[in-house]
């Protein structure tokens, strides 16, 4: 039995990652439809996440009209997986642009929208119940 390869979509792809959250988008030239796990952007509550999800967008207006944006997010809280689709739009927005002054701007902004976040939780240590807290000792 032969499996189908899965058809790749055509398009600039980019990549980002907070704590576990990895968010995958691809861009294409069109009309400005944004998609994230095939849902539409207006359809995202709560409504300070949704304008979160599109401050590159705002920060790019001229390139973010033209151009259709799919993406998917696995893994991580809600607040990792919006940080992360977030951060993929605008690396996909500067590698669609192929201008400086789009990178610049988006820095100026805020660099962690570029820059992936390598910081993760820590692990928990022994005789403790979280990665640094340890048991109270008793005095008597």
């Amino acid at each position: 039995m032969l499996k189908k390869k899965k058809k790749r979509k055509t398009g600039l792809n980019s990549k980002a990652k907070k704590k576990q959250a990895v968010a995958r988008v691809v861009v294409r030239k069109g009309k400005g439809k944004i998609k994230i796990n095939k849902r539409d952007i207006s359809l995202f509550e709560p409504r300070y996440l949704r304008n979160f999800i599109e401050e590159p967008l705002k920060v790019l207006p001229e390139i973010a009209k033209g151009v259709d944006i799919e993406g998917t997010v696995k893994g991580g809280g809600f607040m990792g997986q919006a940080s992360a689709i977030r951060s993929a739009i605008a690396k996909s927005l500067v590698l669609y642009s192929k201008d400086s002054k789009a990178k610049q701007a988006l820095l100026n902004y805020d660099r962690l929208l570029l820059v992936d976040d390598v910081r993760r939780v820590e692990s928990k240590k022994p005789l403790g119940t979280k990665a640094r807290k340890k048991k109270q000792k008793s005095k008597r």
